[in-house]
């Protein structure tokens, strides 16, 4: 998907976003379908504070829930999973890098789903590379 210098859009960002998800190993994919995926411009001063960063352009992404691997069978009436994709520090870092902005997001989005299944940063690694 080609942009200008301004960057995709909140709507073209979700679209990169839920592409990516369609593209999942099945098995990860099936596991996934209660995540709400949302794009907004930039993390609240509670989800920066959540994570120990104090400037809004730090954050590019956000995975809020619990892990499958910490889930008890016990709960019940939670709210589903969030990933946030945090389109202005995206797009500040397409511009520095280089990288292309579908990429960007695919690793953010495969990072913070990775979260969900409670994986390593390795883990994490072979997902991102077996998504294709």
């Amino acid at each position: 998907m080609s942009q200008d210098r301004s960057g995709p859009t909140q709507a073209q960002m979700q679209q990169m976003a839920e592409a990516v998800v369609r593209d999942l190993p099945e098995k990860f994919r099936e596991q996934m379908g209660e995540i709400v995926m949302r794009v907004e411009d930039f993390a609240t001063a509670e989800q920066l504070e959540s994570v120990g960063l104090a400037s809004k352009w730090e954050l590019t992404g956000l995975y809020e829930g619990v892990a499958l691997t910490e889930r008890s069978v016990w709960e019940s009436h939670r709210m589903p999973a969030r990933i946030w994709l945090f389109r202005e520090p995206l797009i500040a870092e397409w511009r520095d890098t280089g990288v292309r902005m579908d990429d960007l997001v695919r690793h953010v989005v495969i990072h913070e789903a990775g979260h969900h299944f409670g994986f390593s940063d390795d883990d994490m690694h072979w997902l991102e590379d077996n998504a294709d």
